[in-house]
């Protein structure tokens, strides 16, 4: 058993290589391998404990991402520091050792950096959580997943879009689903003149409460807008929760319009020009 013992106590203290003081042996690599495995096992078991327990059941699915993001952060960064404590090195002295050349990189990284602290600040914030429907450079956009340095999303042809956590931080962008899932849309038609402008109100709200994805349908509204030049001009307003492919539900809602309006005599307008020639009789000489 003694011998054993020391087999394996001279197995750990086998050096690997060395470089001035520093030393690598088989039992700081093992010891590496411990630390990375019960970090693991342990960010995986609160992911398990936040996402499927009761206690968390009534939370925003966006805000508990965000908590499980900063806690596994934090678990890797101490992890970091106590792996290189094992193998000797110090943070402290790393740091110090390092002023020079992390101000030099510092400036060369200064965009990195501007990502990393604004992924931090949209985690910490949580004005904008995975899930959200937002809009980027006026591309429409859900997001999926919100890194240190990048947010993933997913536009509506379903690419990816990689979008620097700073430019959402930093410019403007709307964001549809922040305070509410149930948003108002609005689809613009114009009629001919000589129609029934009180036949087509109520044929409008008929038509959008009709559709499946309208909700909060006491509230859907078609207002008389304006004169216009050839029409007169209608806007629909209703409400959907389907964000993200309001534009199919747009376009069916649309198609039913076209259909009743045409079955109940209502002419959807179209840009006419009036020419008036005024001949005059002229005696030729």
């Amino acid at each position: 058993m003694k011998d054993a013992k020391e087999y394996i106590e001279k197995f750990l203290d086998y050096e690997l290589f060395k470089v001035n003081n520093f030393d690598l042996t088989v039992g700081k690599i093992v010891g590496i391998i411990l630390i990375i495995t019960i970090t693991k096992l342990l960010v995986n078991r609160i992911k398990k404990i936040i996402y499927h327990s009761d206690r968390f059941k009534d939370y925003d699915r966006g805000n508990l991402y965000s908590l499980v993001q900063i806690i596994t952060y934090v678990i890797w960064i101490f992890a970091i520091i106590v792996i290189l404590d094992t193998i000797g090195l110090h943070i402290t002295a790393i740091i110090t050792g390092s002023a020079a050349l992390l101000v030099g990189a510092g400036f060369g990284l200064k965009q990195t950096f501007n990502d990393f602290f604004s992924g931090i600040i949209l985690l910490i914030e949580g004005a904008t959580r995975v899930g959200d429907i937002v809009e980027v450079d006026g591309e429409v956009l859900k997001l999926t997943k919100i890194g240190l340095r990048t947010s993933e999303a997913i536009n509506r042809d379903n690419i990816v879009v990689i979008v620097p956590n700073s430019k959402i931080t930093t410019d403007k962008v709307i964001n549809w689903t922040h305070h509410s899932k149930v948003i108002r849309f609005h689809i613009s038609v114009g009629i001919a003149y000589s129609s029934d402008v009180d036949l087509a109100v109520k044929l409008l709200e008929e038509i959008a409460n009709k559709h499946p994805n309208t909700v909060q349908k006491d509230k859907t509204e078609a207002r008389f807008v304006d004169f216009g030049s050839s029409s007169l001009n209608f806007e629909l307003l209703f409400f959907s929760e389907n964000a993200f492919r309001i534009e199919k539900d747009k376009s069916e809602i649309r198609k039913e319009i076209n259909n009743v309006f045409n079955e109940k005599g209502i002419v959807i307008a179209f840009p006419q020009l009036d020419v008036h020639l005024d001949y005059k009789n002229k005696e030729l000489k």
